[in-house]
């Protein structure tokens, strides 16, 4: 099991019953300077979740496990994925949704990548919602877990081995904490270092929503497809030989996007875990993106969404089959000649090359395709009944095809 370069970590206090309301604060755990950094781990708050549950139509326990820049076929490549592969269900049409990585995290918890075409210190403001809105809405806790974090609640934009000088962790990977709402001291207390994991794990108070991010050598960002394919099966392996764990857990493991910007943005994806028993070594040859991971957790628990493109995702196949939900193909991106490659974003408040827009408002209106899941009340209170480029298509746009009325970005494929 990974622990922290620095060593296991004093992390005293707990902050009694998650979803505790409170406010933002942006900021507040900012500084990287080692002395400050080391100064904040003494007190860092850190959630206990209780052992309860609330049970979900396909899974119990979602995980998600995210590797860096590598294309599909060299990915597919790496054995201890293969591995993996053979342990549960090959998504073999599962796309990034821009360029460079951390639009795509932004995207994966909030529905939109907002314009961002940078890996810079971007903050969304408090006012957009995220999938924990959703989760705690319904009573679900929720978590992340980062490799090399130096505390629970860190809101720098990176860590340093103090050790090597190598970069382990960076702020962008680590999507809950890109969103100002989740800054709160309560929702800063579910983001947590690995060392935690193993803590939680022990204990049996795993989150039921779980975001696992690696630091920058184990995911392949700095290294390379086989270091991220050693780390992923070193990681897993164990942990499915684990009960509590992998009972009624569904896993994801994909990649943030690919290297090749020229090709279509297809990812090796792989769902695993004890609610795929059964369909081990299958493929699904379906259209996805990262819009589907919201999706799939809120057809799972009969969620509200959050007015954007998480509306109009496919649910993952297996999930479908049990919550009614209709999975539709996207052939303008999976067919054998794609016109659309989810390779770039379209303008908005993050964006710093070609143009620059507005956060755009969700739509209040719109709801899943055939299961009629509808937008939380508390967006439809904050964002009132505006005009909105959402729809619950399964189409998306990107820089070259934008919604009706922005700025096309005409750098081919990228």
């Amino acid at each position: 099991m990974s622990t922290l370069a620095l060593g296991a970590l004093a992390v005293t206090g707990v902050v009694a019953g998650w979803g505790t309301p409170s406010q933002p604060e942006p900021d507040v755990n900012s500084a990287t300077v080692p002395a400050s950094v080391y100064a904040a781990q003494a007190t860092a708050a850190t959630d206990a979740h209780d052992s309860s549950y609330v049970r979900g139509e396909s899974f119990n326990r979602f995980i998600t496990i995210w590797l860096e820049n590598t294309d599909y076929d060299k990915a597919a490549g790496d054995p201890n994925l293969a591995w993996l592969a053979q342990n549960g269900i090959t998504l073999e049409n599962y796309f990034g949704v821009t360029h460079p990585s951390e639009p795509n995290y932004i995207a994966s918890v909030g529905g939109d990548n907002f314009g961002a075409d940078n890996d810079n210190f971007n903050q969304i403001d408090a006012n957009v919602s995220s999938v924990m809105d959703l989760l705690e809405a319904r009573g679900i806790s929720w978590g992340s877990y980062e490799e090399d974090m130096p505390y629970t609640g860190f809101e720098g934009f990176s860590w340093i081995n103090q050790e090597t000088g190598k970069n382990d962790y960076v702020r962008k990977h680590n999507p809950p904490v890109l969103y100002d709402e989740n800054t709160t001291p309560a929702r800063l207390s579910y983001q947590k270092n690995f060392t935690q994991f193993c803590a939680d794990l022990e204990a049996k108070q795993l989150p039921q929503w779980m975001f696992i991010t690696p630091n920058m050598t184990d995911d392949g960002h700095d290294s390379s497809v086989t270091v991220a394919g050693t780390w992923a099966r070193g990681f897993l392996e164990p942990l499915m030989k684990n009960e509590y764990f992998m009972k009624d857990t569904l896993i994801l493991i994909t990649f943030d996007e690919n290297e090749t910007q020229t090709d279509v943005n297809r990812v090796f994806s792989i769902l695993l875990g004890g609610a795929v028993r059964g369909k081990e070594g299958t493929k699904d040859a379906n259209y996805y993106n990262h819009y589907s991971e919201i999706a799939t957790v809120e057809a799972n628990w009969c969620l509200n969404t959050l007015g954007r493109w998480d509306v109009g995702a496919n649910v993952f196949q297996h999930v479908a089959e049990k919550t009614g939900d209709i999975v539709r193909p996207n052939t303008a991106i999976t067919g054998s000649d794609p016109t659309i490659f989810q390779n770039s974003s379209y303008a908005g408040p993050f964006n710093t090359g070609f143009a620059n827009a507005s956060y755009p408002a969700p739509n209040i209106n719109i709801v899943s395709p055939k299961t009629g899941r509808t937008v939380l009340p508390a967006i439809k209170r904050t964002w009132g009944n505006k005009p909105s480029i959402y729809n619950n298509g399964v189409v998306i746009p990107d820089g070259q095809h934008p919604p009706a009325g922005y700025a096309v970005n005409n750098v081919t494929n990228s």
